[in-house]
């Protein structure tokens, strides 16, 4: 049997778009191509849970999910107690 290499695969899942958007652009930088599914009903307010799944080639995969790991770990570093976001309106 082979492996087709293009099957979609999911990669990981997260509550909402405001969390989907940012990995895909970070998978994006690194030449990954990514799709997030789950996004209407993730969004939908009526007390039901959703999710949105970041899906990405079955050939990237092993690729994706190193990024994922690194993205993760760059993120922890950051000390948002010195972040400057600017002042409310």
């Amino acid at each position: 049997m082979t492996t087709e290499p293009n099957h979609p695969e999911v990669l990981t899942s997260v509550r909402n778009d405001l969390e989907a958007m940012p990995l895909l652009a970070a998978l994006a930088e690194l030449g990954i191509e990514a799709t997030k599914t789950g996004s209407f009903t993730a969004d939908f307010r009526a007390e039901a849970p959703g999710v949105v799944r970041i899906v990405v080639k079955r050939q990237d995969l092993a690729r994706a999910k190193e990024a994922l790991e690194k993205i993760g770990e760059e993120n922890a570093e950051i000390d948002w107690s010195q972040v400057d976001v600017g002042e409310p309106e």
